[in-house]
């Protein structure tokens, strides 16, 4: 039996521009588009391994000592797949470890879900903000793992590393992950990180620079998942005008450096996707 084709895009709904990285971007338009939503990638950040050596070393040490730390903090479900999908093979715990695994929101949690689940572990083993937080962050994830941070433990904060140098954006970029790691310290905390992949601005072609430079009116409205994706798309288009657009914003942080480029509306939201389709319907509605 064929299945029923999805239902097209609802008449008069602004056009959704997905900047998130691939894959995520197209699975996040397709999930939209089924939506009833009109929605196209265009990503605004790559994600590869580190180009640096000296990080690629640091990483191929750490992931053989692993085990040895109280806790691995992941930052996204990117440094989750880059971590455990690197070569050589990630080897799997001794028998009796206790190793915690922490996660800001729930992507990442179910990242690291799907990596223990291999090693037949269980996902009890981690820890992240309740389902009904008000936002999936570190500072809600404080909270869970505080109890963990005593003299003499130890945390590995696994994350990424952009390649966008001097950028402001790049200065401000993890205030909440940097938050988290001096709480830690402050209570006795030794606390590690290790690099496990690298943001890059993505590379456009000149169909798809056209294509973010007629998205500058009302009948448009981008959704974003971090401040560098703002700020790159501020540097590849810089004499554009952003006063007519609505940018819908998976944090407030984010929302703030949406503001700051211009964008004339800024909405915000958790980042699971069930909250941006909400929040989204709020912000077309909105007067």
């Amino acid at each position: 039996m064929v299945s029923p084709a999805p239902p097209g895009p609802v008449p008069g709904r602004p056009r959704l521009i997905v900047t998130r990285p691939e894959p995520e971007a197209s699975a996040w338009a397709d999930e939209l588009k089924r939506a009833g939503w009109m929605a196209e990638a265009l990503p605004l950040i790559e994600i590869g391994r580190p180009h640096d050596t000296a990080a690629r070393d640091a990483l191929r040490e750490v992931r053989s000592t692993w085990h040895r730390m109280d806790a691995l903090m992941f930052v996204s479900a990117a440094a989750v797949q880059h971590f455990f999908g690197a070569e050589p093979p990630l080897v799997p715990p001794p028998a009796g470890n206790r190793t915690r695994f922490w996660a800001p929101g729930p992507g990442t949690a179910r990242a690291v879900a799907k990596a223990l689940g291999a090693w037949g572990l269980d996902a009890a083993r981690i820890d992240a903000p309740a389902a009904d937080a008000a936002q999936f962050d570190s500072e809600h994830l404080w909270p869970v793992v505080a109890p963990q941070a005593k003299p003499g433990t130890r945390l590995l904060v696994v994350r990424g590393h952009s390649t966008d140098g001097d950028d402001p954006a790049a200065r401000v970029r993890g205030n909440g992950r940097e938050w988290l790691m001096e709480q830690c310290r402050a209570r006795g905390m030794a606390v590690s990180t290790c690099v496990a992949y690298e943001r890059r601005p993505a590379s456009w072609s000149d169909a798809q620079r056209a294509r973010a430079r007629k998205a500058r009116g009302r009948d448009s409205l981008w959704l974003f998942s971090s401040s560098e994706a703002v700020a790159l798309l501020t540097h590849a288009l810089p004499d554009a005008d952003w006063s007519q657009v609505r940018a819908l914003c998976t944090h407030d942080r984010i929302a703030e450096a949406a503001r700051q480029a211009g964008f004339g509306e800024v909405f915000s939201s958790r980042p699971a996707l069930a909250d941006v389709l909400c929040a989204i319907e709020s912000a077309i509605s909105a007067p």
